[in-house]
This record gives C-alpha cells, structure tokens and sequence, in this order.
C-alpha cells in the first residue's frame, strides 16, 4: 500500500528534521542517535518498497520529501564541519588545516 510507503519516507523525513534541529544546538549525541534511527527507517523502507511499486502522484510527493530531507542534510553537514575537526583535532593531537 502506498501509504505505508509513504510512511517511512514522512518517518525518515521527520528524523532528517529532529537530527538538524539537535545540530542546531550542537547536540550531536542527539544527531548521531537519530542517524541510527534513521538507518534503521531506511533499510525498511527499501524492503518495503521491493514489494510497492508507487504511482504517479505518490511519487511526486516523495520527490519533495527527499528534496526537503537533502536540504536538511547538507545543513547538518555544514554545521557539523567544525565539531568533525574538533574532533579529528581531539584523537590525532594535530590541528586540521586546510590549504
């Protein structure tokens, strides 16, 4: 039924959402808790989706859904650059340059 698949994209899509929220406040903990969870909501939505093909109208939903989900993932990215050098400054005891 299309909208059970529907329901891991809205799912993944909200994840995407609460993970850019918890980025927004440097709770990362947080962003890599939801990462899990969303790993999880994508490998049933593959499964899922081997069994329901969607139709046309579905899929245009989907469409924006994703769009909405890689808006938000490239700002968990670029907020997440300066904890990813903190980070990599912490466990090699070498601070990050770039050229």
């Amino acid at each position: 039924m299309n909208t059970d698949l529907m329901s891991f994209y809205e799912a993944i899509e909200q994840a995407s959402a609460d993970m850019l929220a918890a980025a927004r406040v440097g709770n990362w903990d947080e962003v890599v808790k939801l990462e899990g969870a969303c790993v999880l909501l994508i490998s049933q939505l593959k499964q899922a989706a081997r069994e329901v093909p969607l139709d046309g109208q579905t899929s245009k939903v989907k469409s924006r859904i994703m769009q909405r989900i890689l808006v938000n993932d490239a700002e968990i990215r670029h907020l997440a650059e300066p904890w990813l050098q903190e980070l990599e400054t912490t466990l090699t005891g070498k601070p990050h340059r770039l050229h």
